[in-house]
């Protein structure tokens, strides 16, 4: 079975539909999730949804790209990382898609946002799932600076060059890939694919966001993710069985989460 390892399912639209999802997940062979948490307030929505569920977990964090919400702490975040089947810190890192007339110097802030999570990961030992976007050379510098051990984590929905996956790569990161991938003009990220290590990495929907190809432009599901395995595995010469099975055993050994026996 797959594993989902990035989704939003605490977004409205799809938290109305958790049994439904559910369902679809079970029939696509998709057996578990990581529900992403991207502001402080939002947590507690993304945290039951990981207590309800047995194969549901969740992550805490402040998105680089949400302003007017609750600046996290390090006390916030470690208070709230020590809560039953919270795995990981996150969505955390640079986004300067849209500066909206400011500097890159102008967002300071974001920077210490993402160095609070950083943190909070050498103080839990939890990894980071690391968004980041027309921000890469900072994400990894910030990375750099903040290491005097490494903390591990994922760069989700990777979107980056060669270059950037092999730096994150020597980070000791896990690479995770979306519906991106069957994009058309997607060329270079199926290269960047079929170069990361198939033990490094991942797959995901992001969801409700960047449905794979046939689903484009819809909402997005977990169900979907088995489109991002086919895709996947025809870059990797596997089936997609072979493909979730391995992406299904490296989520357990980054997020330290106990096999599944069927699988």
């Amino acid at each position: 079975m797959y594993v989902d390892s990035h989704c939003h399912l605490s977004s409205p639209g799809l938290a109305e539909q958790i049994a439904d999802i559910r369902l679809a997940m079970q029939t696509a062979g998709v057996g578990r999730a990581l529900c992403i948490c991207t502001t402080l307030e939002e947590f507690d929505r993304v945290h039951a949804l990981a207590l309800a569920h047995d194969n549901f977990w969740a992550s805490v964090g402040v998105h680089p790209d949400n302003e007017g919400v609750q600046e996290p702490t390090l006390d916030d975040l470690l208070a709230r990382a020590a809560r039953p089947r919270v795995v990981a810190l996150g969505e955390t890192g640079l986004d300067y898609y849209r500066l909206n007339g400011r500097s890159v110097a102008d967002m300071e802030w974001q920077r210490e946002r993402f160095r609070v999570h950083i943190r909070a990961a050498h103080r839990t030992g939890l990894p980071l799932v690391i968004h980041t976007r027309s921000a890469a050379q900072d994400t990894l510098a910030v990375l750099t600076a903040e290491g005097e051990r490494r903390v591990g984590g994922v760069f989700h929905c990777f979107t980056e060059t060669l270059d950037v996956a092999r730096a994150a790569l020597d980070l000791g990161f896990y690479i995770s890939f979306s519906g991106i991938l069957t994009f058309k003009n997607a060329h270079d990220l199926r290269a960047v694919a079929r170069y990361v290590p198939l033990e490094r990495c991942l797959i995901e929907t992001d969801s409700p966001y960047l449905a794979p190809v046939p689903f484009r432009g819809k909402t997005n599901t977990p169900a979907l993710l088995p489109w991002v395995a086919q895709q996947m595995a025809e870059l990797k010469g596997l089936s997609a069985e072979a493909l979730g099975h391995i992406t299904s055993k490296n989520f357990e050994a980054l997020f330290k989460i106990s096999p599944v026996a069927a699988e």
